[in-house]
């Protein structure tokens, strides 16, 4: 562990961040326990240990690491919705202010465009006089919130000790908190599931606004790019881990209660107290201790408290022994340590000066005793890099960037009917690249738990290890005739009844309806917030709605095995999300039905179905197009946007097998 003598110790203008280190939003009551809670968490907790098992990648010598190394940074880059990677446009960077301070140190308040609209606003700290270039140190906060003036006045002490001690420190604000705000809990309580379904994360903001704040220190006559180093505590923790990790610039890292790993963050449900800035999205199923490694060699040190709840120490003593084996392959054990310090989620002296002697001795090669700082705190109001109200840009993009800084899919339909087959084969592909990565090539069919109970006609099938669904059956006056339906249920959907609207579908036909996995029975609880489930699960590469579609897809493969399968025409069906989850279904898995019905189907992955970064690679019409030839209904199809899925029909030369009515039909 390294550690460094603490000297003059400071006991006033300390930082606290643990009130905005959790989440915003007040206590709530706790709902009372549903069916579905236990199995749903241990679901969880056997995923999150069966990607904790394969370390590095499955890496075992520093060549095998090497070579993955470059492929996992640009999958990192791409869980983070930085791939491909935005244009380094033009900085447009103004000091629009300057604080002289006791002692030669100068304070710039700045703001510089990391994309054109998207503000960073921040204080460069530095000495007044310098005859050489110098060191530099980028400090990105963490949930201290400022108000008006920006997080970044939180951390002011950080960047006098820097500027007193010969480097040049920019600290700068988070999206959330900053003069220019915008927000990081979408999913945790506002309700924004289509952030996963377009691939946006606001940790992919923080390491993208931290690569180009290196771009502008780089870019500084006082600033020696060859010795650049990252820190930060809690939120400001985890942007050094995304930073360093992308951007080999970066020398030295320092992060500060930044990272835990899957065992905590899922199993221990450590992800209720973090907000979505804390996270990527884990589409290829990384062991999390994967991204602190991609900064090996280059010197780390990791800090932490041993009292802190939301970083808790059995997960930073996992994270620093994987860390450290990867390090001793390298043969530079030394470059990589830990330190703990005593008591909660806080920046303490200990801390800082642990943080301040591992930069000096990696930047400057100065393995000399250090102090903490001791600088009072200069009124916020005077670090703004905009002064007034009145000064705040108008052309700011910060609060809507969630709208369009991942880019979306533009899907150029094919010119000519002989060309559908392999449009068709190269959408199908990313789907299954992408959203549907943890969808096996074939999925198995359910496993029917005990035959059908008379008189309720409920039956329980695993759809995959550790997930039960319900099926309710009701044979038709026409059993023989060959044609069943499979009812998909909505959440709040009742179970053992045909649903109205599905009346005039089924007829007189053998129904079954499918309560898939949260739905019915298997119902577990929702509180918002936290969402644990919900965002557990992308924590593991998948969605809810994913495994949803599995659930539909292993359902209908037992049946068509289990139903006589040379007669048997399975017609899916299912009203708002439920008919895409049956969509998906049966275009994943071909052979299972004959037929798909939607009714009052919503035209965008906006609002759900949610399936991680779908809208980077189509949305809804796109995807009902690429049914055909299958025969497809929409009911209640209303939306402009289902005239695309009719041309794709017509493109495949399937127009007869898809129908489009505007209203819903009536039920008898």
């Amino acid at each position: 562990m390294f550690r460094t003598s603490i000297s003059r110790p400071r006991f006033c203008a300390v930082v606290f961040v643990l009130a905005l280190a959790l989440p915003l939003g007040g206590a709530a009551a706790e709902p009372m326990p549903r069916p579905g809670d236990t199995r749903i968490e241990a679901f969880l907790a056997n995923e999150a240990r069966r990607l904790s098992g394969p370390q590095l990648d499955g890496a075992t010598t520093k060549e095998a690491w090497e070579a993955r190394r470059p492929r996992l940074k640009q999958e990192l880059l791409d869980m983070l919705g930085l791939s491909p990677l935005p244009e380094k446009t033009p900085l447009r960077a103004q000091v629009t202010g300057t604080v002289d301070r006791d002692g030669g140190v100068v304070i710039e308040n700045l703001h510089f465009q990391s994309r054109p609209g998207l503000y960073v606003t921040g204080n460069l700290y530095r000495p007044k006089q310098s005859a050489e270039k110098l060191p530099a140190v980028l400090y990105v906060c963490g949930h201290s919130g400022m108000g008006r003036d920006g997080n970044k006045t939180a951390f002011q002490d950080h960047g006098m000790w820097f500027a007193r001690n010969g480097y040049v420190c920019l600290i700068v604000d988070t999206l959330q908190l900053g003069e220019v705000a915008s927000v990081h809990h979408g999913t945790y309580r506002m309700g924004r599931w289509w952030w996963q379904a377009a691939g946006y994360t606001p940790a992919g903001v923080e390491c993208w606004n931290g690569i180009r704040a290196i771009d502008y220190l780089c870019g500084r006559t006082d600033v020696d790019p060859a010795r650049i180093g990252v820190t930060g505590i809690s939120g400001g923790g985890a942007a050094t881990f995304w930073i360093a990790a992308v951007d080999d610039r970066v020398r030295c890292a320092v992060p500060i209660s930044g990272m835990s790993d899957l065992e905590s963050y899922v199993t221990n449900k450590v992800v209720n107290g973090h907000c979505d800035c804390m996270f990527c999205y884990n589409a290829y199923q990384w062991e999390w201790t994967t991204i602190a490694a991609l900064i090996a060699p280059r010197p780390l040190l990791f800090g932490n408290s041993d009292e802190d709840s939301i970083f808790p120490m059995d997960g930073n003593g996992r994270i620093i022994e994987r860390l450290r084996r990867l390090y001793t392959l390298y043969g530079k054990p030394e470059l990589v340590a830990d330190h703990v310090s005593h008591g909660g989620h806080d920046y303490r002296p200990d801390l800082r000066v642990a943080a301040f002697g591992w930069i000096n001795r990696h930047l400057k090669n100065d393995s000399g005793p250090v102090g903490d700082a001791t600088d009072a705190p200069i009124d916020g109001k005077r670090l703004r890099a905009f002064p007034d109200d009145r000064d705040l840009p108008t052309d700011a993009r910060n609060a809507t960037i969630d709208e369009d800084f991942v880019p979306r899919a533009q899907v150029v339909l094919p010119s000519k009917g002989e060309e559908f087959a392999p449009w068709k084969r190269d959408l199908v592909r990313q789907l299954r690249d992408r959203p549907f990565r943890s969808l096996p090539d074939r999925v198995a069919a359910a496993s029917p738990l005990a035959p059908a109970a008379s008189p309720s006609r409920v039956r329980a099938l695993t759809t995959e290890a550790g997930i039960e669904v319900t099926l309710w059956e009701q044979r038709g006056a026409k059993h023989e005739s060959g044609d069943a339906t499979l009812i998909v249920l909505n959440p709040g959907e009742e179970l053992e009844a045909v649903p109205d609207w599905a009346r005039s579908i089924v007829k007189d036909g053998d129904v079954l309806v499918l309560a898939p996995r949260g739905v019915g029975p298997s119902e577990w609880t929702h509180r918002s917030p936290p969402n644990y489930v919900e965002r557990a699960h992308v924590l593991l590469g998948r969605t809810v709605d994913e495994g949803r579609v599995r659930d539909v897809a292993a359902a209908l493969r037992w049946l068509r095995s289990e139903e006589s399968p040379d007669k048997r025409r399975w017609t899916v069906a299912g009203s708002r999300q439920a008919g895409i989850l049956a969509a998906y279904a049966a275009l994943l898995e071909p052979s299972s039905a004959a037929q798909v019905v939607a009714v009052d189907p919503p035209a965008s992955h906006r609002d759900g179905p949610i399936f991680l970064g779908v809208l980077r690679v189509l949305d809804i019409p796109d995807a009902l197009g690429l049914l055909a030839p299958m025969p497809l209904r929409l009911i209640g199809a209303s939306d402009p946007a289902f005239e695309r899925t009719i041309n794709i029909y017509k493109l495949a030369g399937a127009i007869d097998q898809v129908t489009r009515s505007v209203a819903k039909e009536q039920s008898h």
